[in-house]
């Protein structure tokens, strides 16, 4: 299994990632990618990598840096130059997580939605310069998103994140060349919305990702304390979720996300073989 969007390097996972890090590899999750939102993380960012991939029976770390829609605040220009020159230094997959995001009433507000537009479209600029995919977070902005995408020609693909939009959003997306993110929502039977979307689009569309620490899966949230922070060990349940929705089974399911995993994120020239 692939983890195509964890948040491990971040400080919830300073005192144990090792121990985690085994729990996952043991639990069939053999890569992840690590994902960038704020300039002030690379470095850390570029740690955790560096010690993922210096352990032994762990999954392989990806690095896809990028500045977030939701922390437009903190966001300024010369983060972009910061983010550039981490992306020429570093062998990273993809630019991520960037996009857009009117979930706070805040972020509506012209002048701030306006900068994330200009955050967006400087770093789909740069994903077309260095020929990468991008990793898009859209909440509550699929139609200014999708202008955005289209105005650019964008056909680099990657991956839409934790998606959230409806049937007609994730069509206009695979159209694109994107892979749709599903996370442990997907355990969740009220996630109506969800279930439609990977039922119209089939298993050749998606990839897995927990998001962790956020996003636990449903099965996870009232066990004991360890299971309630949301880990990439706890991937299978993610997959378990979507093999039960799309009335598939796992062993069939597995190995058609892996490929899409590697197609969406340009890995197939790795040689990582399931």
């Amino acid at each position: 299994m692939f983890d195509t969007h964890t948040h491990f390097d971040v400080a919830d996972f300073d005192l144990d990632r090792q121990q985690l890090a085994h729990q996952a590899k043991a639990a069939g999750v053999d890569a992840l990618v690590l994902i960038g939102f704020l300039a002030e993380r690379f470095d850390a960012l570029l740690r955790t990598h560096q010690q993922l991939n210096a352990l032994d029976h762990a999954p392989k770390s990806f690095l896809a840096p990028g500045l977030h829609p939701f922390y437009i605040e903190q966001h300024h220009s010369d983060h972009l130059q910061q983010l550039a020159l981490f992306l020429q230094q570093q062998d990273c997959v993809a630019i991520g997580e960037i996009g857009l995001d009117t979930f706070l009433k805040q972020h509506k507000q012209p002048a701030i939605f306006q900068k994330q537009q200009q955050f967006f479209a400087a770093q789909i600029d740069l994903a077309q310069q260095l020929n990468k995919p991008i990793l898009l977070h859209i909440r509550k902005a699929h139609a200014e998103a999708l202008a955005q995408l289209k105005q650019h020609h964008f056909n680099l693909g990657g991956i839409a994140h934790a998606f959230s939009g409806g049937v007609e959003e994730a069509k206009a997306l695979v159209k694109l060349g994107f892979k749709i993110g599903v996370t442990g929502q997907i355990t969740n039977p009220n996630a109506k919305k969800l279930h439609q979307v990977v039922r119209a689009l089939g298993a050749e569309h998606l990839v897995i990702e927990t998001d962790c620490p956020d996003m636990t899966p449903l099965c996870c949230q009232t066990s004991s304390e360890t299971r309630t922070r949301n880990t990439p060990a706890n991937l299978p349940f993610v997959l378990a979720g979507l093999a039960d929705s799309l009335d598939q089974p796992i062993e069939q399911l597995a190995p058609q996300l892996w490929h899409n995993s590697l197609t969406a994120l340009g890995l197939a020239s790795f040689g990582l073989n399931h």
